[in-house]
């Protein structure tokens, strides 16, 4: 082989590198931007944390928790929280539910996406333990609880932004699982049909 044609395999070799660490990038993107957004709290993404409390004590401030849920058009599923709202006082841990049910008369794979608003509240809004770490699979018809613990990080006392700010939301919305089919599935024959979703209560 000459030195010519050396030189030329380096180079296309270079650039088969270059592509492959760029379709990488690429796929490993999405996860990436998640992780530092349930770190950091960027773009109202809430805090993940393994030790309740970590961040100092309670303190005496009261906030209102509101809670929303919904599916994505193409989820056959209602899903909804079992309370509108907690009166959360800043620093202490609380248990909030929600509810999901299968509609179709498959088994369904589901993951659910989160975030809090206004957006300032991200960084302050840690969740301890919650069912959307992990994807849910329901069975046709079945229903079930799932649970979401959180505290609101004493820290929030120092910004300034959230001195006029007493209410703060989280929201879910349910999605297929990636491996899931993309066509809708019939409603199952489980009893009378039910609406995509139901009026919480407090």
């Amino acid at each position: 082989m000459t030195r010519q044609n050396r030189r030329n395999l380096n180079v296309v070799m270079i650039l088969v590198g270059v592509f492959a660490f760029m379709v990488g990038l690429t796929f490993a993107a999405v996860p990436l931007y998640r992780i530092f957004c349930e770190r950091t709290g960027f773009d109202g993404t809430p805090i993940r944390a393994d030790v309740a409390g970590a961040r100092g004590q309670a303190i005496d401030r009261v906030v209102t928790v509101s809670f929303s849920g919904d599916v994505n058009q193409s989820m056959p599923w209602a899903f909804y929280p079992k309370q509108n709202k907690i009166e959360a006082k800043v620093g202490e841990t609380y248990l909030a539910y929600f509810e999901a049910k299968n509609l179709s008369n498959k088994p369904i794979t589901g993951t659910a996406t989160f975030n809090v608003s206004p957006e300032p509240w991200g960084p302050y809004f840690v969740k301890i333990q919650c069912f959307c770490f992990t994807e849910q699979t329901l069975q046709p018809g079945e229903s079930i609880e799932m649970p979401v613990t959180f505290y609101l990080d004493p820290e929030l006392a120092k910004d300034k932004l959230l001195n006029r700010m007493s209410d703060v939301t989280l929201s879910y919305t349910f999605f297929k699982a990636a491996d899931q089919p993309s066509a809708q599935d019939a409603p199952a024959k489980v009893g009378a049909a039910e609406p995509a979703s139901k009026p919480a209560v407090n």
